[in-house]
């Protein structure tokens, strides 16, 4: 007689299934200042959505997945005319975000863009808010939307405190889709116990490889696999409003579950209580759509730039000094085949600061790439850690982002190192960065709307008493060609 190794008895749900679901389900009391971020953050956010419009190999993968769909009080897409059931709208909104690397990130043991989540809040509070109104009951305002954003920020940030998937080789994107299950059932009017079933599945679906980041595989997944996460959270959100049952012990189930077959047997941990930390201390990329990690660099390239502009063929070398993290993810050497492999290399992100003076996303395409000027000084550049650099970026009450660079000429002379620890988007330059931000966001809305909707649409979008009250639907609208 064969005797099982497990009693089987359904346990209670793990502790961490049932914690994000008591946050979201919680009256929200979060800060003025969460608010406010917010606001901006949402502005920045569907301005870098719109600016991705401006390039064919993101918008081919927009609109309906069958041409023609009809879909009864579908969500709109910003800046195009598309009205999609809320899966396929999250997917199509999370990719236009994504698309030039330039909307907020969050930088712990685990990366990632906590506005990703924007996908599935913005397609299901859309969708939600149509269909009540087509059947005369209220729909959502944009104070709900900015909820949804502070929660989804909170649960991506906090998990991504401690808990390094990307060195067990699974994709950030993971986080994207707990936080958007999360918040996305909560729209939809889920209970508690339909939050963590289908937070439940959403971990059970396990994790994307990271190796469409990486060499010798880097291409433009990176930069659809949040849209793609997003949409994945808003399917598992509707599965569970139908009454899909869930995995209780999804985590922590011996042999079978996500801690044992994917993170090693180590428990995923909770660094602190979910509040609002991490939309206050989000990072916005103001100047550069740059991977993160090499902000810093490339802004004080650009402050080199006047400096060496002509002196490009006396350079001897060019030393970066930097942190572990980029070491680890955009230390890259060789052939770089595709913008998505440019955009992740910190030496190709540099020499175009030291050759042009900036950095924007069609210096990542192939008629800048090829100019022999960019490999010729990538070739000659060192990069090294600095302990200090590595240990300060982990610092709760620091979260630095440093780089430096250091150019050395074949005459023995030497350019001064020039070292910038927090880059302009960091909490510690909001001051110096708001008005950037709205800048950045005033040129990206304008490759699609006039001057006067761009006007409008801003001064809106950041003034609590217009935006926090305006329904969903006339907020979307707003956007719609």
């Amino acid at each position: 007689m064969s005797h099982s190794h497990f009693a089987n008895v359904r346990p209670e749900p793990d502790a961490l299934l049932t914690q994000i679901a008591d946050y979201v389900c919680a009256e929200p009391n979060f800060s003025d200042e969460a608010f406010e971020t917010a606001r901006y953050c949402l502005l920045d956010t569907l301005g870098c959505g719109i600016l991705a419009l401006s390039y064919p190999a993101c918008t081919k993968l927009l609109g309906p997945v069958v041409p023609g769909t009809v879909v009864p009080h579908g969500a709109r897409v910003p800046g195009t005319n598309y009205a999609l059931d809320p899966i396929t709208a999250a997917f199509n909104i999370g990719t236009m975000i994504r698309w030039l690397d330039f909307n907020d990130t969050w930088l712990a043991a685990e990366w990632g863009h906590p506005s990703d989540n924007l996908g599935a809040i913005l397609a299901v509070a859309d969708f939600v808010s149509r269909r009540n109104l087509a059947e005369r009951k209220s729909p959502f305002a944009m104070r709900d939307v900015l909820i949804a954003m502070i929660q989804a920020h909170e649960i991506q940030g906090v998990l991504a405190l401690e808990n390094s998937f990307n060195r067990k080789g699974l994709d950030h994107v993971l986080l994207v889709r707990i936080a958007s299950t999360a918040v996305a059932t909560k729209l939809l009017g889920g209970t508690r116990e339909q939050i963590i079933n289908a937070l439940s599945n959403a971990w059970a679906d396990g994790g994307a490889l990271r190796t469409y980041r990486h060499a010798p595989n880097t291409g433009s997944r990176k930069s659809w696999a949040a849209g793609d996460a997003t949409a994945r959270g808003v399917q598992h959100a509707l599965m569970a409003i139908k009454g899909e049952m869930g995995y209780p012990s999804v985590l922590t189930a011996k042999t079978w579950g996500f801690c044992d077959v994917l993170f090693g047997s180590q428990p995923i941990k909770l660094a602190r209580p979910f509040g609002c930390y991490v939309m206050e201390q989000v990072l916005f990329k103001i100047s550069f759509p740059a991977e993160f990690h090499a902000q810093t660099a490339v802004e004080a390239a650009v402050k080199l730039h006047p400096e060496i502009k002509n002196r490009l063929d006396e350079i001897e070398r060019v030393e970066l000094t930097t942190h572990e993290s980029a070491i680890r993810i955009i230390d890259k050497k060789g052939p770089l085949n595709n913008p998505a492999d440019r955009d992740h290399c910190l030496q190709y992100m540099v020499a175009i600061g030291l050759i042009f003076g900036g950095l924007t996303a069609d210096h990542y395409e192939d008629a800048i790439a090829q100019d022999p000027r960019i490999d010729a000084l990538r070739d000659r550049m060192i990069v090294t850690e600095d302990k200090r650099y590595s240990r300060e970026y982990l610092e709760p009450d620091k979260r630095s982002i440093a780089n430096a660079v250091q150019i050395f000429f074949k005459d023995g002379q030497c350019t001064n190192k020039i070292e910038v620890e927090y880059p302009i988007g960091h909490r510690r330059r909001r001051k110096e960065g708001m008005p950037l931000l709205v800048q950045k966001a005033e040129e990206n809305f304008a490759t699609k709307f006039s001057p006067e909707q761009v006007e409008e649409f801003v001064k809106r979008s950041v003034d609590e008493k217009r935006i926090d009250p305006m329904p969903v639907p006339e907020f979307m609208e707003h956007l719609v060609l």
